[in-house]
């Protein structure tokens, strides 16, 4: 464990962390919106699509060959994994610093509860 004194800092870089791989899950996520709304303009304009089916899967068929999209997509899946362990790192960090804190104060009261024995015998 680290010094009480460090764990501030610790910690809010780790929240740092997570919301730098929010902002750039947002910014994927944005960019896959863009090309499903090109997606479904595609398939709504293709005047031989007769249903809903089919133009869902003209979508599919057009985000399927979209080298980008599948790129964004995998961006996205990496991003959501950094995402979950950079939040386990900050509550880890976070229960660390409370056990560290209580420990501080276990330790504190046993001087105490020590310096008072002392005093009732008379030493």
């Amino acid at each position: 464990m680290m010094p009480l004194n460090h764990y501030p800092s610790a910690i809010a870089q780790a929240a740092q962390r997570v919301n730098e791989v929010d902002s750039q899950l947002m910014a994927v996520q944005q960019q896959i919106n863009r090309f499903e709304g090109n997606a479904d303009r595609v398939a709504a304009f293709e005047m031989d699509l007769k249903n809903d089916a089919q133009r869902r899967a003209r979508r599919f068929e057009v985000l399927l060959v979209n080298q980008e999209y599948q790129k964004a997509m995998d961006t996205l899946m990496q991003l959501t994994g950094e995402k979950a362990n950079a939040i386990a790192h900050l509550e880890y960090l976070r229960n660390q610093f409370s056990v560290a804190k209580l420990e501080a104060r276990l330790k504190i009261a046993q001087q105490l509860t020590d310096f008072e024995s002392r005093e009732l015998v008379g030493l």
